[in-house]
């Protein structure tokens, strides 16, 4: 038996078809050899869904809960996917965990499995017993491997166009595949598109809009909370969904303890001058755009960038464009990069100024933007 770092590595982290049967089969093997939480709660969406998770994860477990929350992808090191009490997952607990899990299901099924399944059964083992299990989906809802498990809770984050290829070419599409993960009572974030809220309403279950359950006082307590810690806007909308489905199922938690949260990756400021955010659409970027006004007023930042191939690069240079001085390029490791000859033509078709990324100098601010393997590199070259 591989040990777990040598048996994730064998696998493909993207496939062009996936057998959704499997995960089932997997689960259905693993189920009862498992003690399931007491609450499960699922966030779905296209953006804002590893920061919702965090911040409902940490009001609970700053509320005498014990909480886990499984997230992807990670920056660094894998560990950052599992959090369990406050703490991303040590090594040893992770072999523990792989072993077990591995001899449950065999060597032919779990070698079988894509990573993300693998990885989310993983993160099911590694946290029965707790009070309360986060799982954040990965790029779908209906399909995607954390779906299997049957939640208390959906929280619906903002739904935009992404991953079109899988989930669909069209609001309706996406929505569709999307909410059709809600399996009891859901809570549906603020949505760019009407058509979200629509078919929401639609299904038969306990569907609430947060629009509508808003408590003006507590939001106001809320948005003072997010001006103080100084988060882009886009996060108080996170924290007012995260806030409400705690509440919606009559759990301990305090206001105040959004002082505790750390979102890493999600407009964060990592120095006086640089900030990074590992949004990749452009549903992000327009969220970026509007935090930055907050942050910077009319002054113009240096944007350190680039894409995968499947993304819509040309929007977000474009929603960027009136708010950066020039763009920096910096190199990003993965077979699904776009090449870098179509990025510098979409950048002169756009009229904006761009370079390599080389350093960085103090006189100017900078957002780091694309995705949490932009991200990575830019964190690997300037601060490791």
């Amino acid at each position: 038996m591989k040990s777990f770092g040598d048996f994730l590595n064998s696998k493909p982290l993207y496939y062009k078809e996936i057998d959704h049967k499997r995960i089932k089969i997997a689960y259905k093997i693993l189920k009862p050899h498992l003690n399931r939480p007491k609450r499960i709660i699922h966030i779905v969406g296209t953006n804002g869904k590893g920061s919702t998770g965090r911040i409902v994860a940490t009001l609970l477990k700053e509320g005498g809960y014990s909480v886990g929350h499984y997230s992807s992808p990670h920056i660094l090191k894998f560990n950052e996917r599992i959090w369990i009490n406050g703490e991303d997952i040590s090594n040893r607990v992770l072999e523990e965990n792989h072993k077990r899990l591995f001899n449950i299901l065999g060597r032919d099924l779990s070698e079988s499995l894509s990573y993300f399944e693998y990885t989310t059964l993983l993160a099911l083992v590694a946290m029965e017993n707790l009070d309360i299990m986060v799982l954040e989906a990965g790029l779908g809802g209906e399909f995607d491997a954390t779906n299997v498990v049957d939640k208390d809770l959906s929280l619906i984050t903002p739904i935009d166009f992404d991953h079109q290829n899988f989930l669909g070419n069209t609001i309706e599409e996406i929505a569709t595949t999307k909410l059709n993960s809600i399996r009891n009572r859901a809570v549906i974030g603020f949505q760019p598109h009407r058509e979200v809220e629509i078919i929401a309403k639609s299904l038969n279950f306990d569907i609430y809009l947060l629009k509508d359950i808003i408590d003006l006082k507590e939001a106001k307590e809320i948005l003072a909370k997010i001006e103080k810690l100084n988060w882009g806007y886009f996060l108080y909308e996170n924290a007012l969904l995260a806030v409400n489905g705690i509440k919606l199922l009559k759990l301990k938690f305090n206001i105040d303890s959004l002082d505790k949260v750390e979102l890493f990756g999600r407009f964060y400021p990592i120095s006086s001058n640089i900030t990074v955010d590992v949004g990749h659409n452009a549903l992000s970027a327009k969220a970026c755009v509007e935090s930055l006004r907050e942050r910077y007023g009319e002054e113009r930042v240096i944007l350190i960038y680039n894409s995968l191939e499947d993304k819509d690069f040309k929007s977000i240079l474009n929603i960027f464009k009136d708010y950066i001085k020039r763009v920096e390029i910096i190199p990003i490791k993965s077979q699904r990069a776009v090449d870098i000859e179509n990025l510098k033509r979409e950048l002169k078709r756009a009229n904006i100024e761009f370079g390599l990324f080389k350093n960085i100098d103090n006189k100017n601010n900078y957002l780091v933007f694309g995705s949490f393997l932009v991200v990575e590199s830019f964190i690997k070259k300037y601060l490791l």
